[in-house]
């Protein structure tokens, strides 16, 4: 279904140019990512030893583990979106960081809409409102939703901390009365929102969460180690399809302007040693816009804008055998 495309020498070249001084070939077993089972078999992930340092730990793991580079993952080419679905399959149609520009948006035939965050600008109700009239002109039987760093107004820890301070850091919405934030979320009477939590459609158990590594102080913004892995630690064994809106560790995340990689490494050891999804989407990185597999799990990096805001990128199209228990 999907064509590989692949040019083996990228990824390793990449992480021997990104190799720290004096970061040599011999490690002990306590750099190796730690997971222990725990008494009831579920496997614990914990903080990785290089989880402050998303560049050092891809090339690490690169060197190290070849864990970045063929055949354990492939960057894979999505399903047109004028091919035909195969008969006993749902398709996906998935997108990210429209940012309130989703009138030049074409969008493909499909079953389920997946967005991965970051529909608004600032989370403002206004922009609510339209993306949600703009939800409800598509003709997908499901519309799955999750916010990301830039729906300020859906972290209600953001909002109270916000309205506390004495300088506007955003001023449009530290403006915002509570009343008009407070139940942000019931704006979205189209779609199915995910905060947090998970849904089962066509059989397929979905799970989706907003949180991102920090940047800069925006909405759902945590520390990297413990605080994050906490989050990742809710999403129950057994999800068919993840929707994060930062991507994990490795994968779609690269930022060639700072040549740095700014993906979870706990997101990463929670997705390929825990849960293992058959699809995972995000954006937020709008750089990585692409597909990735590594044989379990196919990620996908939706986002429509590119890195100057424009919403050029077409949403991409990801068919699955539709459960029979569906």
């Amino acid at each position: 279904m999907w064509r590989s495309r692949w040019d083996a020498g990228v990824l390793k070249a990449e992480a021997l140019a990104l190799l720290p001084c004096g970061l040599g070939m011999a490690f002990s077993q306590s750099h190796v990512m730690t997971a222990r089972r725990h008494q009831h078999s579920r496997l614990i992930i914990e903080v990785d030893e290089y989880s402050s340092n998303p560049t050092q730990a891809f090339t690490f793991y690169n060197i190290n583990q070849g864990r970045f580079q063929p055949p354990h993952v492939q960057m894979v080419d999505p399903v047109p979106h004028d091919a035909p679905k195969p008969p006993g399959y749902t398709r996906f149609v998935c997108v990210s960081d429209t940012h309130s520009r989703t009138d030049p948006i074409q969008m493909p035939y499909g079953d389920v809409l997946i967005h991965a965050g970051d529909f608004t600008e600032l989370g403002l109700p206004s922009e609510v409102k339209k993306f949600n009239e703009w939800l409800g002109s598509l003709p997908y039987e499901y519309k799955i939703v999750i916010a990301g760093n830039h729906e300020l107004t859906f972290d209600q820890e953001f909002m109270a901390d916000l309205i506390k301070q004495d300088f506007y850091y955003f001023p449009s919405v530290s403006k915002l009365k509570p009343e008009n934030y407070e139940n942000v979320q019931s704006l979205l009477t189209n779609c199915i929102y995910l905060q947090d939590s998970e849904v089962t459609v066509r059989g397929f158990r979905i799970y989706g969460s907003p949180w991102q590594p920090w940047f800069y102080g925006w909405g759902f913004n945590l520390p990297r180690g413990q605080a994050l892995l906490e989050k990742w630690n809710l999403i129950p064994e057994g999800v068919d399809i993840l929707i994060t809106h930062g991507p994990p560790l490795g994968f779609l995340d690269w930022v060639p302007k700072k040549m740095q990689r700014v993906g979870c490494v706990e997101l990463l050891n929670t997705v390929q040693r825990r849960v293992q999804p058959r699809l995972h989407v995000f954006g937020h990185i709008h750089e990585g816009y692409g597909v990735m597999a590594d044989g379990t799990t196919t990620y996908v990096n939706a986002s429509v804008c590119t890195v100057n805001y424009q919403p050029v990128n077409p949403p991409i199209v990801i068919d699955l055998p539709t459960p029979r228990n569906s």
